[in-house]
């Protein structure tokens, strides 16, 4: 009786235990700070999917390493502002910055400038974060910081010890890498609250942040500064103002701040707090962030070992950090011509990292965030109609022109194929318009059918130019077959073979060209020259996604299969000086950056399958891991993170606006996409384990699969992919 109660004991342990892993949730796989070391340029603080606010620690020096103001090999704390990039190469926002301190502080971060920039020692042990939720212990005051938001408004709670000095300071002159104020204002409204303005120029080049700051402790002494002078009303306006809130504090004392933002007005602030966030209860705001986390991470259900769960589910966490909401509660926005809008109907997004998401991140929206993707194409059409063009890299209520290419053109075609409600003819016309704009280098495109390299604007980058708006022209004569427009059909069709006059036959690769129609002399495939963007000509080789076929038949099959080999074996001579773009290397292949990030995919395409599905699963062994630089190249606003996503459900858009994934086999025994049209796509395996990275064969709820392609309507029909594996040896 003994040994049978002892064995039932056990069996209920483990019951138990079984059961408190099951329950454990999706959260807790996300590692935040994946990406804040080495080249990812992430940062770790308090959002909630595309959440306008991104709270998080400034360690408040400049550089590459710091882009989304926090780098994990550092140890100092300025600060805490509202406004992050995610994985981009391009140092802006930063604005609002608030850091509690007191009689303590003795540092200065510039001691020889006239701007007065307090910091904290912290330590990563006393430093924990999770999706909507921030904290650290800030060691050279004893203050405790712990950041929470809701989408428009960031929310603070600071444990202060006993002192007579305890401080706020609200500090709008801080400024990071290209980020500069133009305009400051701040004023003491009442006892609990200070409202203002933060207007900037940086990399957009027209920003602005309304706000409202309420404080739970009254506001009894506050002091208001321009620059280092501080003067005695209770209002200030200049290039850079800060204010100083003193106050005194007992042992263990909270004092909660609630920072509500607008690109509007500060009285949208004001609505978006009073909507968001009209009490104080700190704790319930971290709660309702991590609900809104677990219900976005729900899109997919995986099962695999911790390890893998967290690598998937990191990955995917990142992917919904962009694009930003910009709209407040009630619609209104400040718009890229520099006028107040409203948006009536939808969400105005803005961060649109297009060049890098429109391969991967958008046809993964299509999937898992329909309605999220009709906000993005109605926030491109009103972009298209304060502007003129569609948006190439916009956010914050600017247009960069950042990078090349007119990448709102495929989302918006994608979305249109796939069934998301859009008002199509004014999408059509958007695409059109801005594709025969002159825009850009799109002159010297249209007039020679390329871009030549001779004019010292026009031709910077010109080859990847060519064969970037020969896809986007691709995606349009698309469009305007299925609307019945046949002679725009035949007029982009001829565009979108532009790429073409790029091929070189004697070096077989897309070789530069002068507007004399000669290729350039001086020519070596792997120089990332200024004619290649953030490339060389081997990444641009294969940058014709809308015509593979066509690419193998001019170049011949066995001289592309050559090419394809050695693109994974040809290695760089270790004196080479690679760029700094130049990451996460296999031969030729930089998986850190975007332009290569479908070529593992075209083994498939010649009948060499298992060179694809054995090359997926050592880019994401070796390029992606669980640890602070987990990622080998910027992650660039959820592309990154959505190659990762999508390889490993074992499906990948080799050409983002066709409908059509290639599969290749899924490095997690089983995926569960939970699709908002309630119908569930499995994807499952068998023989999966160690080496097991083989197809075998594959079915579709229970029919062999003759071709390794799936449709976006096979998926959204739910239903099962079955993958029989086998062992690479």
């Amino acid at each position: 009786m003994r040994l049978l109660a002892f064995c039932l004991a056990m069996i209920g342990f483990f019951a138990c235990n079984n059961e408190q892993e099951d329950r454990r949730k999706l959260t807790d796989y996300v590692n935040t700070f994946v990406g804040t070391d080495g080249p990812g340029n992430t940062y770790p603080g308090a959002v909630v999917p595309f959440g306008m606010v991104q709270l998080s620690p400034d360690n408040g020096l400049p550089g590459w390493d710091r882009i989304a103001g926090y780098f994990y090999q550092d140890s100092t704390i300025a600060g805490f502002s509202h406004k992050h990039l995610s994985g981009t190469g391009a140092g802006d926002l930063y604005d609002i910055l608030v850091l509690p301190y007191n009689s303590r502080f003795d540092k200065d971060l510039w001691p020889d400038q006239e701007d007065y920039r307090p910091y904290s020692m912290f330590d990563h042990s006393k430093e924990s974060a999770r999706p909507g939720y921030y904290s650290v212990d800030l060691l050279s005051s004893g203050i405790k910081a712990e950041l929470s938001a809701t989408e428009r408004v960031g929310f603070h709670r600071y444990t202060f010890p006993k002192d007579d000095e305890s401080k706020i300071l609200i500090d709008l002159g801080y400024k990071l890498n290209w980020d500069d104020p133009t305009e400051t204002y701040l004023k003491l409204e009442d006892e609990n609250t200070i409202v203002g303005y933060r207007y900037s120029t940086g990399w957009a080049p027209d920003q602005r942040e309304h706000f409202v700051i309420k404080f739970s402790k009254p506001i009894k002494n506050v002091d208001f500064y321009i620059g280092v002078n501080k003067l005695d009303n209770n209002e200030v306006k200049a290039k850079k103002t800060k204010a100083e809130i003193l106050f005194a504090t007992q042992e263990h004392e909270e004092v909660l701040v609630k920072v509500a933002l607008s690109s509007y007005s500060i009285e949208g602030a004001k609505k978006n707090l009073e909507a968001e966030c009209n009490h104080w209860d700190f704790d319930k705001v971290v709660s309702q962030a991590d609900a809104k986390w677990e219900k976005q991470l729900n899109v997919i259900n995986v099962e695999g070992s911790d390890y893998q769960k967290t690598v998937f589910y990191t990955n995917l966490y990142h992917c919904f950090l962009t694009p930003s909401l910009h709209s407040d509660v009630d619609g209104w926005y400040k718009g890229a011509d520099k006028q107040m809008h409203q948006a009536i109907g939808y969400d105005k997004l803005e961060t649109f990292s297009l060049w890098d998401t429109y391969r991967t991140a958008h046809p993964l929206y299509t999937i898992v965030v329909p309605d999220r993707v009709k906000d993005m194409v109605a926030s491109f059409l009103s972009h298209f109609d304060e502007t003129g063009l569609l948006p190439v890299w916009s956010f914050a209520g600017n247009e960069t022109n950042m990078m090349i290419g007119y990448h709102s053109v495929p989302v918006i075609v994608d979305a249109y194929f796939k069934g998301i409600p859009m008002d199509v003819e004014k999408a059509y016309e958007a695409c059109k318009t801005t594709a025969m704009s002159d825009a850009w280098s799109l002159p010297d495109y249209k007039k020679y059918a390329y871009v030549p390299m001779d004019d010292a604007h026009d031709g910077h980058w010109s080859v990847s130019k060519t064969m970037e708006y020969a896809y986007d022209d691709w995606c349009i004569a698309v469009f305007a077959k299925a609307l019945n427009k046949d002679e725009d059909y035949k007029y982009f069709s001829k565009r979108a073979d532009y790429w073409k006059n790029h091929y070189d036959a004697e070096s077989t690769f897309m070789r530069p060209k002068a507007k004399d129609g000669k290729f350039i002399k001086h020519f070596i495939p792997k120089e990332y020259t200024e004619l290649f963007c953030e490339s060389n000509a081997w990444h641009y080789f294969w940058h014709v996604q809308h015509d593979i076929p066509g690419l193998i038949e001019i170049t011949g099959k066995d001289v592309f299969a050559s090419k394809l080999d050695s693109m994974f074996t040809y290695y760089d001579d270790p004196n080479d000086d690679l760029p700094i773009f130049s990451t996460g290397m296999i031969g030729q292949y930089a998986h850190g950056n975007e332009p290569s990030h479908h070529v593992a995919y075209l083994f498939n395409q010649i009948g060499q399958p298992e060179k694809t599905q054995k090359m997926v699963h050592q880019i994401i062994e070796s390029q992606y891991t669980d640890k602070p630089d987990g990622y080998c190249g910027n992650e660039d606003c959820g592309q990154m993170s959505a190659w990762l996503v999508m390889s490993a459900s074992g499906i990948y858009p080799v050409n983002p606006a066709d409908g059509i994934y290639h599969i290749t086999s899924p490095w997690l025994e089983q995926l569960s996409y939970n699709l908002p049209n309630g119908k569930t796509f499995k994807i499952t395996t068998e023989n999966f384990g160690q080496g097991h990275v083989l197809i075998d064969k594959v079915f579709l709820n229970g029919e062999k699969l003759d071709k390794l392609v799936i449709t976006h309507q096979q998926i959204m029909n739910g239903g099962e992919l079955h993958f029989l594996l086998k062992s690479t040896k």
